[in-house]
């Protein structure tokens, strides 16, 4: 084999895309509160990379979230901080435009990581948008709600094995499992609802386009379709999207194509 064929296979190697599902645990949900565990699979290289890291923060752990996912304090004694774990440092390797993040709310995480100075470059899958627009009828949205639904959790030990995982509930890594036992899961019914079109792309397509919101789950007219809404109290609609400023973006677009704005 000659020195160019030997670059460039070295180049195809480095460019193959890679598929990133990732979950994160953190000390709460507040604008102060900061990641401490960071939980990922890489997929599309031939052997699977698995990361799972514990990291110190300054903020403690509300007891909220300890309730959630079970992180006590003295599990991050001696940890060192997000940015300095290799999980970290391999995610920044991993952060380049032909890659795809995975993850269930991905706002939520992403939000967290950039707390970490970590902004993504990667294609973003969001399982949480695109479970909304495909199953839409469904009573919740939650990743632990399609464990049961799809029972996922079947499936689990097998891949914890497979890959080396104790599964935990609400741990990272335990949720990633979860997670991409999902994505497959996902991957079918997208491509049975929109043929011809490859599914990977169809979903990052639908977790950057707006969902269309049916009914009100806040305020005085909890419970009632929008469509209703709009014919009985159209000025309480106008009303939301001139004076909330934080208005929900899915229910801005939907009042707004309720109203034809």
């Amino acid at each position: 084999m000659c020195i160019t064929e030997i670059k460039f296979k070295n180049k195809v190697k480095r460019l193959a895309k890679k598929y990133i599902i990732l979950d994160t645990e953190t000390t709460g949900t507040g604008e102060e509160d900061r990641l401490i565990q960071l939980g990922y699979i890489v997929l599309g290289a031939k052997e699977v990379e698995v990361h799972n890291e514990f990291c110190s923060s300054n903020i403690p752990i509300s007891f909220g979230a300890m309730e959630v996912h079970g992180i006590t304090p003295d599990l991050l004694e001696g940890k060192p901080p997000c940015v300095q774990t290799a999980s970290y440092k391999r995610l920044l390797e991993l952060n380049t435009p032909q890659n795809y993040m995975i993850i269930h709310n991905a706002p939520f995480d992403l939000g967290m990581l950039e707390r970490e100075g970590f902004n993504t470059q990667m294609k973003v899958i969001d399982t949480l948008r695109v479970a909304k627009h495909v199953l839409p009828n469904e009573d919740a949205h939650r990743l632990q709600y399609f464990r049961y639904k799809f029972e996922l959790y079947k499936q689990e030990q097998k891949e914890a094995d497979d890959l080396g995982v104790i599964i935990k509930a609400h741990d990272a890594i335990g949720d990633v499992l979860v997670l991409k036992l999902l994505l497959s899961k996902l991957r079918e019914i997208v491509q049975e609802q929109f043929p011809g079109e490859n599914p990977v792309e169809k979903m990052v397509d639908l977790t950057n386009t707006p969902i269309l919101v049916k009914s009100f789950r806040f305020g005085k007219h909890k419970g009632k379709t929008l469509e209703e809404v709009a014919q009985s109290d159209a000025g309480y609609m106008r009303w939301m999207l001139s004076s909330m400023d934080n208005l929900d973006a899915d229910l801005r677009y939907s009042i707004n194509s309720v109203l034809g704005s």
